[in-house]
């Protein structure tokens, strides 16, 4: 059985106490300490031995972002995990390769998953097999890679895929394909839009729209996948460009 020493930091006592209480609660915790602000933490991470960290972003004086910074540079520095209640912050925390990034309130089933992210992050996980997909044009079968696909867009009973030399037909739902390839990158943004994470070159938000580039193309983000979208990619290992309004 998995044995993790966590420390939870948050200058809010309500949150941290609750979170405390959820993380106590998984099997797979052996302990967990509390820190009520930055300057704590970094002193009992110096005094303890911690696995895994969960990390208030916006805390007064030494904030989330700037102790995970600092842990950054440990020779083994312990699994990070942002918490914050503002989406704001993912994007500041792109630069930084934390295992999870968690919105309050946090529910139960999220914080486990959390730790099962941490857990899996110590494993050696072989890459996923690169899929090979027939499609057909004009009575002729072409078999393309699935790392090829750059996007996938449904057309009625149909979806197109978007690569470097084109689009497929193939008939097959988009929902289909959506739990097929969750596990391989690809992530739902819009009712008519299926991406894969790897080909993401920018983010945009103007507003309250959100849209990504991809192979050149800007696509919108629909407000119901904008959270889906930034949870994926901040746990991505490439970082990718963020654009303000007017870059």
């Amino acid at each position: 059985m998995p044995a993790l020493r966590v420390l939870v930091a948050d200058d809010e006592a309500p949150a941290r106490a609750e979170l405390g209480f959820l993380l106590r609660e998984d099997d797979r915790i052996t302990s967990v300490v509390e820190a009520a602000s930055g300057v704590e933490a970094l002193m009992l991470l110096e005094q303890q031995e911690i696995d895994a960290v969960f990390l208030d972003i916006a805390m007064p004086g030494f904030s989330g972002l700037e102790l995970a910074r600092v842990l950054s540079k440990f020779e083994h520095p312990p699994a990070i995990v942002f918490v914050t209640a503002h989406h704001e912050h993912a994007v500041e925390a792109f630069e930084i390769n934390v295992v999870d990034y968690l919105l309050k309130p946090v529910r139960s089933d999220r914080a486990r998953e959390s730790v099962r992210r941490i857990l899996a992050a110590d494993e050696s996980v072989a890459p996923a097999e690169d899929e090979t997909i027939a499609v057909e044009l004009g009575g002729v079968t072409r078999f393309i890679p699935r790392s090829s696909v750059r996007y996938v867009e449904a057309q009625g009973d149909y979806v197109r895929l978007h690569t470097d030399d084109g689009g497929h037909l193939l008939r097959v739902p988009l929902a289909t394909l959506e739990v097929q390839w969750a596990d391989t990158g690809f992530i739902r943004i819009h009712r008519r839009f299926l991406v894969g994470s790897h080909h993401i070159t920018e983010v945009r938000q103007d507003g309250s729209r959100c849209t990504v580039v991809v192979g050149g193309v800007e696509l919108d983000v629909s407000r119901r996948h904008a959270r889906d979208l930034k949870d994926l990619l901040i746990r991505s290992a490439t970082p990718i460009a963020h654009a303000r309004p007017g870059q």
